[in-house]
């Protein structure tokens, strides 16, 4: 393998900010900002949206959307006349 043509690949921390986690791991991530970690060293950190700690499907927190199906809203908001099989024409 030529080493002058694969990426630079170091010890990087990724700190998701929504839930105050971070983990150090490996990647070709750069960063201008560092972060102290717990064993003295100095890493790049790369702040991220979402991690498996804040993601509804690692935590388990779901959110419920709707609690009614969508007939029974569109029923409720513009009633039933007019949509229906039993109902005769008087026309």
């Amino acid at each position: 393998m030529q080493q002058d043509k694969q990426p630079d690949y170091h010890p990087v921390v990724f700190r998701d900010r929504a839930a105050g986690f971070a983990f150090l791991t490996r990647s070709t991530a750069t960063s201008e900002r560092t972060i102290d970690w717990d064993d003295g060293e100095s890493y790049p950190v790369v702040d991220v949206e979402i991690s498996s700690e804040s993601h509804p499907f690692y935590t388990g927190k779901t959110r419920t959307v709707d609690s009614e199906g969508r007939i029974a809203q569109f029923e409720k908001r513009y009633g039933t006349s007019g949509l229906g099989g039993d109902e005769k024409d008087t026309a």
